[in-house]
């Protein structure tokens, strides 16, 4: 390698390096803070020194006595698995729809299917706000389920739009000619094929719900409390490190579904 073009590889392998702590190194920090043996959220000198009496897992423990932390863990779960099944069947039903040809402005309704994405969160959460109060749905878990499966109806539209891009049509034609009515060959034919983009637009909805917080303060009551609304409030009425432990939780978390993801994209891009 000439001596120019190590130089040039070095200065690239450098500016990677640093857009990687840029972006990683504020969430990442999370993580040893959340071991601190204290009550602080910075760096105690014993931390600094290595001292294994200034490392605990004293936030740990204390979320897993439970208190305050059981009720919106279950409350996240119950609204993000609902709103993700409603999600995801209604994003499916659309995608089938977007890349029907005979379908009449196509464009037009994809980009109202997917507008959610690109609009503030904080329009969304007030329009919600009031279009579910005249329903009388606001402060229940299914307003919340209703208003996330919104938000996360999108993520199921285009990734699936994307993987029924690559499905070949003849296989329904084939299976139409060998007497399958179309709904059999939906079901045994069309969606284990696109089962991956399915799974994958699932994924995003739940993710989209599990770390909801402006909705859920507009919309949740006190029995509809979820995880990022208990941190919020954490945060504004009692600074506890037990909140660094929670959020280390879901980056794991976080970092699992994106691993699910991609082994689902390489799966799919396999089948194709």
């Amino acid at each position: 390698m000439a001596p120019q073009e190590r130089v040039l590889r070095a200065v690239y392998l450098g500016a990677c390096t640093l857009i990687f702590v840029f972006l990683l190194a504020p969430i990442l920090v999370i993580v040893p803070l959340s071991f601190n043996a204290e009550p602080y959220f910075t760096f105690t000198e014993g931390m600094l020194r290595l001292d294994p009496d200034a490392w605990s897992l004293r936030w740990y423990r204390e979320i897993a006595a439970g208190g305050a932390w059981t009720g919106p863990l279950a409350n996240s779960l119950l609204i993000g698995v609902a709103a993700t099944a409603l999600a995801t069947t209604l994003g499916t039903l659309a995608a089938l729809g977007l890349t029907n040809p005979a379908m009449p402005m196509r464009r037009f309704v994809t980009a109202l299917l997917i507008s959610p994405m690109v609009t503030p969160v904080i329009i969304s959460a007030t329009g919600m706000f009031f279009f579910y109060s005249d329903l009388r749905l606001t402060q229940t878990h299914l307003g919340i389920i209703l208003a996330h499966a919104a938000l996360g109806t999108p993520f199921v539209v285009i990734t699936v739009t994307a993987t029924l891009s690559a499905f070949d049509p003849t296989l329904l034609r084939a299976a139409a000619s060998l007497g399958a009515s179309p709904l059999f060959a939906f079901r045994r034919v069309q969606l284990p094929l696109i089962a991956p983009g399915v799974l994958s637009g699932a994924l995003f909805a739940f993710a989209a719900s599990f770390d909801e917080v402006v909705v859920v303060l507009f919309m949740a009551g006190g029995s509809q409390r979820t995880i990022p609304r208990q941190m919020w409030s954490g945060i504004r009425e009692q600074i506890s490190p037990a909140i660094l432990a929670v959020a280390t939780f879901l980056i794991l978390f976080a970092v699992l579904l994106l691993a699910t993801v991609e082994y689902l994209r390489r799966r799919n891009a396999a089948a194709s």
